[in-house]
């Protein structure tokens, strides 16, 4: 435990879901905990949550879209591990979101995660050791209606980890993906923003049908915590998986999808959302 507190953890995005129950579960393992938020509101939250797990955890302001603050950030905490998990769901058909959207996206969720491993891996090569985490999806491995930019950003978060996990397994830098699949978190909340959003969309009845489903697949969503034990595990073993799936949901999909013939899965997807 000793040695673990002597070892910062970065979390982006720590201020609820996955990212708040990581930051309150490493600092629980013993590591220097510090959580990433964007406004010193959110900075209370997590120490609140913090105070109530009987733990501590620290807190430093970032957009993770800034990288002048990203490179600020690095440098001052020098991190042992990154956990990448900052993002959001921006649910919409491909034809509803802009290329200001997009790119958004793609800047939070693909080049904020490289950029805080590019800017951290100095450091750990200095320390002959570190690990990077990337918190990707089921939707890094399958691609379904109305979350097409999302699924772009996991796919791509994936072909980027794998590439850097091999770039600086010679340094002793581990990177590691994690996949998680469904998880009560607030990402669901945007997704309800999302469909009011695209009210009067060609695409409607199917933003509500996907609604409704997810709706009834609610109760069978695991909490946060299973995925920051995931994370845990991947940040204490000695030789990391270079994938942890996450919830039962999750190994289904990757075991089953491989078998289903791509026809029959579109016809199977457009009929349960209306396409």
């Amino acid at each position: 435990m000793t040695g673990r507190r002597d070892r910062t953890v970065l979390t982006t995005g720590a201020n609820s879901g996955i990212g708040l129950a990581t930051v309150l579960h490493l600092a629980g393992l013993g590591f220097r905990s510090v959580g990433s938020v964007r406004s010193e509101a959110k900075a209370t939250e997590v120490a609140e949550a913090a105070a109530s797990a009987g733990t501590s955890v620290d807190t430093v302001l970032l957009d993770v879209t800034d990288a002048e603050r990203c490179a600020a950030v690095i440098e001052e905490l020098r991190p042992w591990a990154v956990v990448n998990n900052a993002g959001y769901s921006g649910m919409g058909a491909i034809e509803d979101t802009t290329d200001e959207e997009a790119r958004h996206q793609l800047e939070t969720m693909v080049v904020a995660p490289m950029r805080l491993a590019r800017l951290a891996l100095p450091h750990m090569r200095e320390a002959g050791e570190g690990r990077v985490v990337n918190i990707s999806s089921i939707y890094g491995l399958t691609t379904t209606p109305f979350s097409g930019w999302y699924q772009a950003c996991k796919h791509a978060l994936e072909a980027t980890s794998d590439a850097l996990r091999l770039e600086v397994a010679r340094d002793g830098v581990k990177v590691v993906l994690i996949e998680p699949g469904g998880f009560k978190t607030g990402i669901w909340k945007e997704f309800e923003e999302d469909v009011a959003r695209h009210a009067g969309s060609n695409y409607e009845v199917g933003y509500q049908r996907t609604r409704t489903l997810l709706k009834l697949f609610m109760g069978f969503m695991g909490e946060p915590e299973g995925g920051a034990k995931a994370i845990g595990k991947a940040l204490t073993v000695r030789s990391p998986r270079a994938r942890y799936l996450v919830g039962p949901d999750a190994h289904a999909i990757a075991v089953g999808q491989p078998l289903i013939p791509t026809a029959i899965r579109d016809r199977i997807i457009r009929l349960v959302t209306g396409l």
